[in-house]
Order: structure tokens, then C-alpha cells, then sequence
């Protein structure tokens, strides 16, 4: 993995980043670029020939933006001038992500810094760089050439060391969950997902894991895990992960759909819409790494996971439309659509939350309607809560981490749709808005937390069809930045 340190001197010197801003408004009207005076002097005489330079290659100085130098026989051999917009975390992240792109057949670069350099700016740039040099590869071919190494020349590097820490923690827990989501189902099945978790957890012996399996899902009264796994050969798991700090004053339970591969059920998808249905566990890669990250990082809050993990699959042991299931805790509910399995699983694992582990705030992650990417397109997720104070917190949480969410709403007319006949609830109803109807159902699952409970619909982000910003094609570790920044802010 890529390795970004912050140092005070050059030392070996083959490739120099020098960062370009925009001036004002040209007199045409057209933006044009200006070099920023950097904490280091740069060496031999290079920010004479970036000012040169920056007016010939007509920069704009936008994030991202990059220039090539070539220098034969001096040192660094390549200059870049690099775009930081205005300066803000999300500019520097936007540059950091191009410069990763663009540098990313060298194996080591420099990048002089500007002395005003906040921590936000440091963090963004080292999210962004990390973040789009993410690949992920099966094959038994040699790994293309990666940039291994870039280091920030800083007037005083000792001061932004905890940042670029963070922002490293983040960064790796982030392709932690990349990796568990862009794994084929061939590989992945809930056991699997289980011994990548108890892995992982090897160097935080601090964390607390209990897995339930399929006896103790039964005898416990996990209807709806068991349901929708009871048609797999993988039988289904529960995994429960705890970080209790001695300091902690908030404690907070985050649930995550874990669907390791959706067929649809008996409610059979088409293919196309079956192909990516790896990607159906993020909600329980996100809550799992962001758990992890907050033990790393030594987050003073209580954070508990739940990762409701099942296969649906097809076959004589599957649910049925018509079914009804019994929930953990006793409630009912009658299944219009085995391929809305979802909600099956997180109302098992929301009601344990909030009857058995009683938190503060109770959050949910889930892929779990296409009505998401109609509503609000590919990069942004549908938030649902009662609560203004949290939807806010966490709405300023996923904005400064780079993520996107839109607040929906849940309107207490559609709660008739949920009635059904001869169950306490229909899993889907079929009157339309379905997301909506989806966060409704789980509200119900909630009890005396559906005033502190917040639900975040991110199937459409949780997938990049292509490069974008710091996103690299395939999953993109939706939830983990938001949740760990807002893991961070809380009291």
C-alpha cells in the first residue's frame, strides 16, 4: 500500500509536485493559474521555471489538474504542477486523487507544500491520493507498476503527523471495505465474510466479536436471518462486534446489510440486475470497518456492530412470496417479494439492538433499494431519520468526508401501505416510493430507539461503474469516512 509521510528536506529526489492555485478573473473573463509559495523552498532554481511555465500551459490552477515537466539530466528529472483549487479539503482531495492517477507508473514522488497547509487540506490529499490508487485484482499476472511512496515537504512535518495517521486509518479501512465488497460471491459467502472480520481484528485485541450461528440463530429467534438464508448451502451468521473504550460516555450500535450474494429469491432477478449482486454486503463492510477504524484510531465512544449475514439463494429450502416470518422479538412479517431480503435481516438485528444492547443511537447501513439511484442518482445515498439533531450531524459528517446524502422523508400516510392481513407487516408493499416505504418498515423494528435512529439507503453509491474523483471503478467503501468522522465528533 502506498505510504505518505510528511518530512522537512528532500531526499531523493525524482519527481517534484508544485501546487498552482487560480489567480482572479483574467481580464477576458478566463481563470487563469498562479504557483503557491510553498512551507520549503523548492530545490534548483523549480519554482522559477513552474512560474515560467504555469502561463504557457495556460492553467487554470482547477483541482486536479496536472502538468508535466520533463527535466533531462537535472533533479527532480519531472516537474507537475498541480491544481488545489480553492485550497479546501475537498480540493486537495480532488488533487490528491488526479496526482495518484497521474504519477501512478512512478514509484516515488515529493510534493512541496504550501506553509499555510491546514490539517483538513493534509487529510484531504492524503484520502485522495490513497484512495484512487485502490485496485483490486485476481489474476495470477504480476501486479502493474503503483506509486509506493510519497512525502510531504512540510516546514514543520512533526505537527501534521497524527493527521496524515487518521487520514491513513481512514484510507485503509476504507479499501478494507472495498476488498470485502468487490470479492466474487464464488469466494464470499458468510462464513467467509466472518473469518475476513475475526482476521482482521487480530492486532485490536481490544475489540469484542461474537458470531451466532445457524443454532444459536434459531434459539435466540433470528427468523428473518434464517429465512432469507435458509435457501443457501452457506448457512447464515450474525456477527456482533464491540469496541468499549473505559471512557466512553455515548455508546452507539451500527447495523449493516450483509447479503453476500442476492439471486432475488424465488423472486428470481434478471441477470443483469443479478451480476453485481456481490456488492449486496457493503452496508456490513462499511460498519465493520468503520468499527474497526474507530478501535484503531481509539475513538472515545462505544461502538457496537451488527452484520446480519445470509446468501439468498434459490432452491427447495428457500422462503416463498407469501411466508411469514417471525422476527426476533415477535414481531411478523408476511413476504410479498423474496428479493426485498434486505429489511428481513436488519429488522432481526434492529430489534436486538434496541431490545437487548439499549444504545444511545442506532444507525443502519443498507444496499437496499434500486428506488435509491431513481430518486437520487449514483453518488448519493437517501437518508431517513425522526431525529433533526442527528440526520444534521451525520448529514455534516458525510459532506465533510467527501460522501454524499440527501434527507428523505418519512411520511407517516404510507405507514397504512405496511398493513398486512394476516402478519404484523408486508416486507415490501408494492404502492410505489420504495425506499420510503422500506425505511418505514424498519422504523417499525426500532421500538423505543425510533427517536434516535437513523437509516441510510446507499445501494447506488456503494457502486463506481468507472474513475471518479477518488472513487476507482468497482466498490467504493460508501459509509466508512462519513461514519469515522462522525464517530469522532461525538461528545
Amino acid at each position: 500500500m502506498l505510504v505518505i509521510r510528511p518530512i522537512a528536506e528532500p531526499v531523493g529526489l525524482d519527481v517534484l509536485v508544485l501546487p498552482v492555485r487560480p489567480s482572479d478573473a483574467a481580464p477576458g473573463g478566463d481563470a487563469t493559474a498562479v504557483p503557491v509559495p510553498t512551507a520549503v523552498s523548492p530545490p534548483d532554481g523549480t519554482a522559477e521555471e513552474a512560474a515560467a511555465l504555469v502561463p504557457v500551459a495556460r492553467l487554470s490552477g482547477r483541482a486536479g489538474e496536472i502538468r508535466t515537466q520533463l527535466r533531462p539530466g537535472r533533479s527532480p528529472g519531472r516537474l507537475l504542477l498541480l491544481g488545489i483549487g480553492d485550497g479546501s479539503e475537498s480540493a486537495w482531495r480532488s488533487a490528491g486523487a488526479a496526482l495518484a492517477r497521474s504519477a501512478a507508473d512512478e514509484t516515488h514522488i515529493t510534493i512541496a507544500l504550501p506553509a499555510d497547509m491546514t490539517p483538513g487540506a493534509i487529510r484531504g490529499l492524503t484520502e485522495g491520493l490513497l484512495l484512487a490508487s485502490y485496485r483490486f485484482r485476481l489474476t495470477d499476472a504480476g501486479d502493474p507498476p503503483a506509486l509506493s511512496g510519497v512525502d510531504l515537504l512540510l516546514g514543520d512535518p512533526a505537527a501534521h503527523e497524527s493527521t496524515v495517521a487518521t487520514a491513513q486509518t481512514t484510507a485503509a479501512m476504507t479499501r478494507l471495505a472495498r476488498d470485502l465488497t468487490n470479492t466474487p460471491s464464488s469466494q464470499k459467502n458468510p462464513q467467509w465474510f466472518v473469518d475476513q472480520v475475526i482476521s482482521a481484528t487480530a492486532d485490536l485485541p481490544d475489540l469484542r466479536l461474537r458470531v451466532r450461528g445457524p443454532a444459536e440463530l434459531a434459539a435466540e429467534g433470528f427468523g428473518g436471518i434464517l429465512a432469507v438464508g435458509g435457501g443457501s448451502a452457506s448457512t447464515p451468521r450474525l456477527v456482533e462486534l464491540d469496541w468499549h473504550p473505559a471512557d466512553a460516555r455515548t455508546h452507539v450500535v451500527l447495523v449493516g446489510k450483509g447479503i453476500t450474494f442476492d439471486t432475488g429469491g424465488i423472486s428470481i432477478k434478471p441477470v443483469p440486475a443479478m451480476k453485481l449482486m456481490r456488492k449486496d454486503m457493503a452496508g456490513a463492510a462499511a460498519v465493520i470497518a468503520a468499527t474497526l477504524g474507530a478501535a484503531a484510531l481509539r475513538l472515545p465512544v462505544r461502538v457496537t456492530t451488527l452484520a446480519p449475514l445470509a446468501e439468498n439463494m434459490v432452491s427447495g429450502s428457500a422462503f416463498r412470496p407469501g411466508d411469514v416470518i417471525r422476527h426476533y422479538g415477535g414481531m411478523t412479517s408476511e413476504t410479498t417479494n423474496s428479493d426485498a431480503e434486505g429489511r428481513l435481516v436488519l429488522a432481526d438485528a434492529l430489534t436486538y439492538a434496541a431490545q437487548q444492547l439499549k444504545p444511545d443511537l442506532l444507525i443502519d447501513l443498507a444496499t437496499l433499494t434500486g428506488a435509491n439511484a431513481v430518486a437520487l442518482g449514483k453518488r448519493t445515498a437517501a437518508l431517513y431519520s425522526e431525529n433533526d439533531e442527528l440526520a444534521v450531524d451525520v448529514l455534516a459528517a458525510i459532506d465533510a468526508a467527501g460522501e454524499a446524502a440527501w434527507r428523505m422523508p418519512l411520511h407517516t400516510d404510507y405507514v397504512e401501505y405496511l398493513g398486512s392481513e394476516i402478519a404484523d407487516l408486508y416486507s415490501a408493499p408494492t404502492q410505489g416510493a420504495g425506499s420510503v416505504l422500506a425505511a418505514l418498515y424498519l422504523r417499525e423494528f426500532t421500538g423505543e430507539l425510533r427517536d434516535r435512529w437513523l437509516h441510510l439507503d446507499m445501494s447506488a453509491p456503494s457502486w463506481a461503474d468507472g474513475d471518479h474523483a477518488e472513487l476507482t471503478r468497482g466498490a467504493t467503501g460508501w459509509g466508512v469516512r462519513s461514519l469515522l468522522r462522525w464517530l469522532a465528533s461525538i461528545d
